[in-house]
């Protein structure tokens, strides 16, 4: 398996990151429905964390990266 940087993994790794800082404000948003006060202190994780998550799992799961056994 190559570790190398491909256009493939760099693009899914900016979809996850997009898809995840999406999830982040929901997140973000939600918490303000509920009358939640959102101050900096947590919005910057709620959006951070999400997207490097996203990141992260764009690039393990970019095509390629499967264990099955296509007959």
């Amino acid at each position: 398996m190559s570790s190398s940087l491909t256009p493939t993994r760099i693009s899914a790794a900016l979809v996850g990151a997009l898809v995840g800082t999406a999830a982040g404000i929901l997140l973000v948003t939600a918490a303000g429905t509920f009358s939640i006060t959102v101050g900096g202190a947590f919005a910057g994780p709620a959006l951070g964390v999400p997207a490097f998550a996203g990141a992260v799992v764009g690039v393990a799961v970019t095509p390629g990266n499967t264990r099955s056994n296509s007959r």
